[in-house]
């Protein structure tokens, strides 16, 4: 009887649990490219005029954010959590991948600017 209570439990706990969900979203310049993690597949192209980029992300999810610019730049990415604190950050944009902390809801993404070297 305690194994059947127990196997039922486990099986409630299995069904009624969400899985993190992964977004990815590449910046190449002035093209955004957002594409299912899993497949790899690209599910819509956007070139960015403005001067940042926002990416909404449900709660619990993770942002798998690629910054592809080919050259040495930077880039500002401010990040908004739930509770209203915000993050910002400059990430380098040459070739690198950078993953939304948790708790991220907004993303901001500005367009790739010069790195200047400081003496």
């Amino acid at each position: 009887m305690k194994k059947i209570t127990l196997s039922i439990g486990l099986l409630a706990g299995i069904l009624t649990s969400s899985a993190q969900d992964t977004t990815c979203t590449m910046f190449d310049n002035k093209q955004v490219l957002e594409f299912d993690f899993k497949t790899s597949e690209i599910l819509y192209k956007v070139v960015n005029h403005s001067k940042y980029y926002e990416i909404n992300i449900k709660y619990g999810n993770v942002l798998c954010l690629h910054l592809y610019d080919g050259k040495s730049r930077i880039r500002k990415v401010i990040t908004t959590f739930f509770d209203g604190g915000i993050l910002e950050e400059v990430l380098d944009s040459k070739n690198n991948i950078y993953y939304s902390p948790q708790g991220a809801i907004k993303v901001s993404v500005s367009k790739p600017r010069f790195l200047i070297p400081c003496n």
